[in-house]
């Protein structure tokens, strides 16, 4: 029997947590025990509690509730909390998912503590380095003892920075969710009716990420753009707070009245949304692979993207924070007949134990 300390603390990280630790229970629990130590980042119970009710994630055995601050604040109480939450559990290994600060702090305690450490999503590159996901996830790669990598260009980024060893193309736990989730969805999640929204007749669109919502103009443009969007089609915007808070800072407000602003979505309807929309607008890595997956068009607002895979197969397009080519990307259109798979064939959870039961 081994034991994982899992690290996760915001909600791309919970829904890849729950390939994995519904693998555990149904299939390894004989073999693996599992500890989770939710971090706080996303602490929105919209963004957090309803993703583990929903998700079927056990409660946390710890829940350090540190959100807010710096960059270098909330890193270093993280560390410091995780350390703690490493001396007492003596895992064999630290698992840790995507290029979060809780990544980042996790993958850092262990380092310190000479714990193993998984890392769940590596080799994944946007070559930005003003970008704290791209610093927080080089780190994470470098020191991680086995890096599970989601395609084959990841492979080939970990190869090229000359990290060889303990490197797994396993496919993406993400895909993994989007297949077992997908009708699930359909079935409870009563998300159009609730908004008035036809299948197929309406855009989903997603702002987050600091590059977008820390920059006066392009936040400004984005608005600007979904705003001209919706004049074509509705737009559903599902907000985060602290893009909300940003909008309100520069007096955008007003901007957004013909578009449906909600609260975040829980992940079934959110799921649900992705599936029956028209378009995906986003600057978020995860709507960008479950539009992919759902095989529905995606604009990404962006500069770049790790998942490159779904630009280079027509199913997504980036388009930066320019105001014309959001409002006129209606133009997008799925594709025609059946996309290949880059993303693995559902079973990367699987893939990912069985290795991990291996000597580390």
């Amino acid at each position: 029997m081994i034991k994982i300390v899992t690290v996760i603390g915001a909600r791309p990280q919970f829904i890849k947590a729950a390939a994995i630790s519904r693998a555990i229970r149904s299939k390894y629990f004989d073999k693996i025990t599992e500890v989770l130590v939710h971090t706080g980042q996303h602490y929105d119970p919209n963004m957090s509690s309803v993703f583990f009710e929903e998700l079927d994630i056990p409660a946390p055995a710890y829940n350090l509730e540190i959100s807010g601050g710096t960059h270098g604040a909330m890193t270093g109480k993280m560390l410091e909390s995780i350390e703690n939450v490493l001396l007492a559990e003596k895992p064999d290994w630290v698992l840790v998912y995507g290029d979060t600060n809780s990544t980042l702090a996790a993958a850092l305690a262990a380092a310190k503590l000479h714990i193993p450490i998984a890392h769940v999503e590596a080799g994944l590159r946007s070559f930005n380095m003003n970008m704290p996901e791209e610093v927080n996830r080089i780190v994470a790669d470098r020191l991680s003892r086995k890096t599970f990598c989601p395609t084959q260009i990841a492979v080939e980024n970990l190869h090229n920075e000359g990290i060889r060893s303990g490197v797994h193309l396993v496919g993406d736990v993400m895909y993994d969710v989007s297949l077992y989730y997908r009708d699930i969805a359909r079935h409870k999640s009563n998300a159009l009716e609730r908004l008035g929204l036809e299948d197929g007749h309406y855009v989903l669109a997603t702002c987050h990420r600091a590059e977008n919502t820390d920059s006066p103009s392009r936040l400004t443009s984005i608005v600007q753009g979904l705003t001209d969007l919706a004049s074509q089609i509705p737009v559903v915007l599902p907000l985060h707070p602290r893009t909300r808070k940003k909008i309100e800072d520069l007096n955008l407000t007003t901007d957004l009245l013909n578009i449906t602003v909600v609260e975040p979505l829980p992940f079934l309807d959110m799921i649900r949304l992705e599936q029956a929309a028209r378009l995906i607008v986003t600057d978020s890595g995860g709507v960008q692979k479950e539009a992919f997956f759902y095989e529905v068009p995606c604009v990404t607002m962006r500069d770049e993207t790790e998942w490159t895979e779904t630009v280079e197969l027509g199913l997504n397009v980036l388009v930066g924070a320019d105001r014309n080519l959001i409002a006129n990307s209606l133009s997008r259109k799925r594709a025609d007949g059946k996309l290949p798979q880059p993303y693995g064939n559902g079973n990367a959870s699987e893939a990912i134990l069985e290795e991990m039961l291996r000597a580390p």
